[in-house]
């Protein structure tokens, strides 16, 4: 080490071999903080520093350390991810390090060889990888074996913190960690990495239930990265032809290429995106699969008309791992140039290698999420660099305020101002999480072979993490889990599975705590492509774009839900459902107000973007939206919180069930039967009156099962649960305060 280091003594001397062969020089800050820290054997610990900031080696210099003389006697490390192709990166990256100190390290995920596995559950050692959904499995298939397998665990590490805060996914991991602490009867220290974490105390609260105050947080102070924005702003333009059009040319015999159907303002920036990226190493993150297909379908059409290999890979959640595989290999290979379209997918730490810039189609779905993209970008000491794409809609003196204020360039300028400043949204606290709780309580009875009702609600909610969850409302659920026939209790007062509970317990959909739609399997030449929602109308003859590629329907085996495809010129842009996913918080509509009622100029933002800018600014200003919060118009008034998404939906739940006629656009709520005046009173007269019951608000919405497990709740469980975890009565109270 060439600076004074005090944490690289206290590393196993093989590891301070291994380190001087890869060449390192010093510790980073994040290195130095955390290895004491870990050493100490007994503390939770917190490490958050940006993307390939040595968060992993952090971790694991001193856990490995600590196990490196006894590696054995049962899995000393549970490595927790929230991603199997993140599963097999890093088990790439620790088998390096592990190989110097032969400690075994381990994957378990639903691609690993049952030996493999077997090879684990007959000598467990060293450090087991997996996934919640595949903890889960374990305790379901060999719960009896659970506290053999964990009995001399060390270390729980936990990747990419921020992917599980404040989701069901999360509350189940949370869940398991308790039970693998109740099966070897201590606690266990937990270790947990983010790149991204605004507030490192609800990091800390979500690591240990309970006790969050005692975790140790860690942050990197290194950075000052340069970081390199240019937002640039699209009129939306029609497509070349218009479908009667298209279909005329089609029965002319007549090709209708992609690009005859494309919007043309989107074939603008496929060409800018081909004409910057062309060459190199980039991420394309679009908010939808839908428009990753269509953006990986156009630039490939380019390279083709320039006679090139193509160089964009989609890459998202439908496409099969065999294509995904070979997206990453694309741009992993630094002997040719590849770039990904993407969504999520590879918003996580994967590692695919130095990354030239990050591109953003359309608003990001989150401050967070932005962070996160960003941070692949300028991994080497280089800038980062963020190109990003705003699509607005032509306007006339017929268009609606608020569908002119160009919110989507506002909300993209507020996110980047918002990133600069070092915020992101922080987890949502409160909520139930009931559907997680269903599936929890048929775990335990699994792994135990039945529970008494005492038992199951002490290790779940009393000293679990549906702390939330007191002995009555857990009574409640459990009567309508035997209502349902999911479970009955014996004369000795024992919970155990009933008929219907063992059948859901034995499929493999039971082990995650998420929903997934029901898909048909697309095929060709018996090589699997992906999926596609059950939803989406197929049929032989039909063409589509799917893997970045242009196929025909052949045939569709309705029993089997296989679709069998085959090459073809044309196509059409599957609906895979769902969009941007994630709601807009408060602060950043706060945010995109202060934009409005600001006159600076953002120097990232192009020539367009500067226009829209100034276009939607001079709307703000000319409807007085910076004194005003109510605007008539077209008979209704509309009105502008400022707020986020779920105030926005509290209030329409809330005024909706007092017989007002209103709905959500965008960032105002739009009354159809009142004026402002109306409005406005009584605004004034709900705010005299205490806020409203959640509960009761909840009790009005009538789609209430939007969770996996919701399904066995009865409707009281439901409204309680909606109202714990989708509405913000403080908020909406808020709001009808500042307007009345």
């Amino acid at each position: 080490m060439s600076a004074p280091s005090t944490a690289f003594h206290q590393l196993h001397p093989r590891i301070q071999r291994w380190l001087w062969q890869q060449g390192w020089a010093e510790l980073r800050d994040i290195q130095e903080a955390s290895i004491p820290a870990i050493l100490d054997g007994e503390s939770d610990v917190v490490i958050a520093a940006a993307t390939a900031g040595g968060k992993t080696e952090a971790a694991f210099l001193p856990v490995l350390t600590s196990i490196a003389e006894e590696p054995g006697g049962s899995i000393r490390v549970l490595y927790v991810s929230p991603l199997k192709a993140l599963i097999n990166d890093q088990y790439d990256r620790l088998e390096l390090l592990c190989g110097e100190l032969e400690i075994p390290v381990h994957r378990w995920h639903g691609d690993v060889a049952a030996s493999r596995k077997r090879q684990v559950l007959d000598q467990p050692a060293g450090v087991l990888i997996i996934t919640p959904e595949s903890l889960e499995a374990l305790f379901i298939l060999q719960g009896p074996k659970i506290r053999r397998l964990f009995e001399r665990l060390a270390f729980v590490v936990i990747d990419e913190l921020h992917a599980f805060l404040g989701t069901e996914r999360g509350q189940q991991l949370q869940s398991l960690l308790h039970r693998v602490e109740l099966a070897v009867r201590r606690r266990v220290p937990r270790i947990a990495l983010s790149a991204t974490l605004g507030d490192l105390s609800l990091a800390a609260a979500f690591l240990r239930p309970g006790g969050g105050e005692a975790v140790r947080r860690i942050e990197s102070k290194e950075g000052g990265q340069e970081l390199r924005v240019q937002v640039r702003g699209y009129r939306e333009l029609p497509p070349r032809l218009t479908p009667k059009q298209a279909e005329q040319k089609e029965e002319q015999g007549q090709e209708v290429t992609p690009e005859d159907l494309a919007p043309g303002d989107t074939l603008e920036i496929s060409s800018h995106l081909y004409e910057r990226l062309r060459g190199g190493h980039h991420l394309i993150f679009a908010n939808a699969r839908k428009d990753v297909e269509l953006y990986a379908d156009l630039l490939r059409r380019l390279c083709e008309r320039d006679k090139l290999a193509n160089e964009f890979w989609p890459h998202h959640g439908s496409l099969s791992r065999d294509l995904r595989e070979e997206a990453e290999a694309a741009i992993k290979d630094r002997s040719r140039p590849a770039s990904a379209v993407c969504t999520t997918t590879l918003e996580l730490g994967i590692d695919v290698g130095a990354i030239g810039s990050v591109a953003q189609i359309g608003p990001p779905p989150s401050v967070a999420s932005l962070r996160q993209r960003l941070g692949r970008s300028g991994r080497q000491g280089g800038p980062a660099v963020l190109r990003g794409y705003v699509r607005e809609p032509e306007i006339d003196i017929r268009t609606a305020p608020h569908a002119a204020l160009r919110s989507d360039l506002v909300e993209f300028v507020a996110a980047v101002r918002l990133l600069v400043a070092g915020w992101c949204e922080p987890p949502q606290a409160g909520a139930l999480h009931l559907s997680t709780l269903v599936q929890q309580v048929l775990s335990l009875i699994v792994q135990h072979g039945g529970v008494q009702t005492p038992q199951a609600w002490r290790a779940l909610c009393r000293d679990g993490p549906f702390a939330a969850v007191g002995p009555d409302l857990f009574a409640e659920l459990l009567r309508s889990l035997g209502a349902n026939e999911l479970i009955r209790q014996e004369p000795t007062g024992e919970l155990i599975l009933d008929l219907k509970g063992e059948r859901i317990t034995n499929h493999y959909s039971f082990y995650a705590a998420f929903q997934t739609p029901e898909e048909y399997r697309l095929m060709s030449g018996g090589k699997p492509l992906g999926t596609l929602p059950i939803a989406f109308p197929l049929f032989p003859g039909l063409f589509l774009i799917f893997g970045g590629r242009r196929w025909a329907v052949v045939g569709v085996d309705e029993e089997k839900k296989i679709v069998d495809l085959k090459p073809a010129m044309g196509g059409r842009l599957p609906d895979f459902m769902g969009g941007r996913g994630a709601p807009v918080h408060d602060r950043v509509r706060q945010e995109m107000l202060d934009v409005y009622r600001s006159a600076d100029v953002p120097p990232f933002l192009d020539a367009r973007a500067r226009d829209l800018l100034a276009e939607g600014r001079a709307t703000f200003a000319r409807y007085g939206l910076a004194e005003t919060d109510l605007l008539p118009w077209a008979g209704g008034t509309l009105l502008f919180p400022w707020k986020g998404d779920q105030v926005l939906d509290t209030l329409v739940i809330w005024l909706s069930t007092l017989g007002h006629g209103v709905s959500r656009e965008g960032v105002a709520l739009i009354f159809s039967d009142a004026g402002p005046d109306r409005v406005r009173e009584e605004c004034a007269r709900l705010a005299a009156e205490p806020p409203p019951d959640p509960v009761e608000l909840a009790a009005a919405v009538i789609n209430k099962k939007t969770e996996k497990f919701h399904l066995w709740l009865s409707d009281g469980l439901l409204t309680l649960d909606l109202a714990s975890r989708a509405l913000d009565v403080a908020g909406a109270w808020g709001v009808v305060g500042e307007v009345g």
